[in-house]
């Protein structure tokens, strides 16, 4: 769906300087060099890349990657051209998160009792799954959308200790909304996972956009989609809810590109 030579204003993505890349490799480029961050490339014809060894699909000349919340302090793009390799190493952004120390916390609110620990495991399979394959094309638009609007209650990659005891980093964004606020995909794309139940999301939605990005919705108290749908952009997927693990109702917000977890503040622009 993306027409080629398209990064201008690409997806809300920040334009990155072109000087830091060969000029006979990179047409243009966008996004964000740091943990958490996308970055979109405009190949010129004939050109691959490799991220740090993994090799990155393109779409005619498109190419999306991105970085964990725990990436080091560099990265190295390997391009190759007419049989020769090219390296380019630049540095990520040194991010600093959101880090709480919490004491005297009952038990019961650090582990899930062990009565649920099999449905756990076995709905992890199941999100695994769900986001193992990815369409070989861009399915997405040229922007990302917000889901919805709301007041910011969660940061990506805050972490919590409770009792001494690290807790898995938060990676996603907390968006708090009335119950039963509509919800909208950030961009168009293929459900792959559409699940009203889960333990900790409660009612939880998956959308592939193609070349290893997906989008996750959690907590929904509704759910409009099911796995296989097309969807559009700002299409309405489901409600606001607290269902799951939550405290109250608003929607938890994610966005993978393979197996790394992106910042979804990175991708949109904070003026729509």
């Amino acid at each position: 769906m993306i027409p080629t030579l398209f990064l201008t204003g690409l997806l809300s993505l920040t334009p990155l300087e072109p000087e830091g890349f060969p000029e006979k490799l990179v047409e243009s480029a966008a996004g964000h060099f740091k943990p958490g961050g996308m970055v979109a490339l405009q190949l010129k014809p004939g050109v691959s890349v490799k991220v740090d060894d993994r090799p990155v699909t393109t779409d005619k000349g498109l190419a999306v990657f991105g970085y964990g919340r725990d990436a080091g302090k560099e990265t190295t793009l390997k391009f190759s051209m007419d049989g020769q390799d090219y390296a380019v190493i630049r540095p990520l952004e040194k991010r600093d998160y959101n880090i709480q120390y919490v004491e005297g916390v009952a038990q019961k609110y650090v582990s899930p009792p062990e009565t649920v620990l099999k449905r756990i495991r076995l709905e992890g399979q199941q999100k695994k799954q769900a986001r193992r394959e990815s369409a070989s094309k861009a399915l997405f638009g040229k922007k990302f959308y917000w889901p919805l609007k709301g007041r910011i209650t969660g940061v990506y990659g805050s972490q919590r200790y409770f009792n001494g005891e690290a807790r898995r980093p938060h990676y996603g964004l907390d968006i708090a909304a009335p119950a039963g606020t509509p919800v909208m995909a950030m961009t168009s794309g293929t459900v792959t996972l559409a699940e009203q139940s889960m333990y900790y999301e409660g009612g939880l939605v998956f959308i592939d956009h193609g070349m290893g990005l997906l989008s996750a919705y959690l907590h929904l108290s509704q759910i409009n989609v099911k796995s296989g749908d097309k969807v559009d952009a700002q299409q309405i997927i489901g409600r606001v809810g607290s269902a799951g693990r939550s405290t109250g109702p608003h929607l938890d917000w994610r966005v993978y590109w393979r197996d790394r977890r992106l910042d979804p503040a990175l991708l949109v622009s904070s003026e729509d």
